[in-house]
């Protein structure tokens, strides 16, 4: 990250971002706190007024908020305002996920002593948040499908961060393309490992020593924003 950048960035943070105004959008939209195995679920329901709408668990990406999402509950949820179907409607649910926002920071309870919480701990306690032991009660839902508990209609993904044994061999040892590579999958290729030869460093320490590095980030705005 270019100092430049990042001063810009701080100064904007330190004196120009309105948080009141964000604040302002988020208590406009129910919120609950709810805990989970010891730990706090913060999420916002927002119920469709069409009825028999399907019920969706919408999380946010990482890093990141609910305030990503706060764009798509107005279509998601009456889509008849913005020119869809009455059909298509969605009783949402967007929680924050663990370590983010006002949910807590780890799983306790049955593992008190874990440090790591990975996406497939994540799927059942937002199950949980869904179905009948939550206050939402939803009995059909749309979840993490990795955690294997009934009730899953459907799951989307719109990150699938895989691709095909060979080439992943080729970018894990550095070696060039594969040969029948179209001219489009080529161009794929090259960007992937460039990325993994030069933009992975920060990935890879939050995938091996990620507490280590998070006192600095838990202790510097700045780092935080870098």
């Amino acid at each position: 990250m270019q100092l430049a950048t990042i001063q810009g960035l701080v100064r904007y943070w330190g004196t120009d971002y309105d948080w009141r105004k964000a604040e302002a959008k988020l208590n406009a939209l129910p919120q609950f706190v709810t805990n989970i195995d010891g730990l706090d679920i913060q999420y916002v329901h927002v119920p469709s007024r069409h009825p028999n709408a399907l019920p969706l668990i919408m999380t946010h990406g990482w890093p990141g908020s609910i305030f990503e999402l706060l764009k798509v509950i107005g279509p998601l949820t009456d889509p008849t305002a913005y020119g869809g179907r009455a059909e298509d409607a969605f009783d949402l649910v967007p929680p924050s996920m663990p370590g983010y926002a006002f949910s807590g920071k780890h799983w306790l309870g049955s593992r008190p002593h874990r440090a790591r919480l990975g996406r497939a701990d994540g799927a059942p306690g937002i199950h949980a948040l869904c179905v009948a032991r939550r206050p939402i009660g939803f009995g059909r839902l749309r979840r993490d499908g990795a955690s294997g508990a009934g009730g899953t209609a459907g799951i989307h993904v719109n990150t699938p961060a895989t691709v095909p044994p060979d080439i992943a061999k080729a970018l894990t040892n550095s070696d060039p393309a594969p040969s029948g590579l179209s001219a489009a999958e080529k161009a794929a290729f090259d960007r992937i490992n460039c990325w993994y030869a030069q933009g992975s460093g920060y990935a890879a320490i939050m995938g091996t020593r990620p507490q280590t590095l998070g006192y600095s980030l838990a202790d510097s705005p700045a780092g935080l924003a870098a």
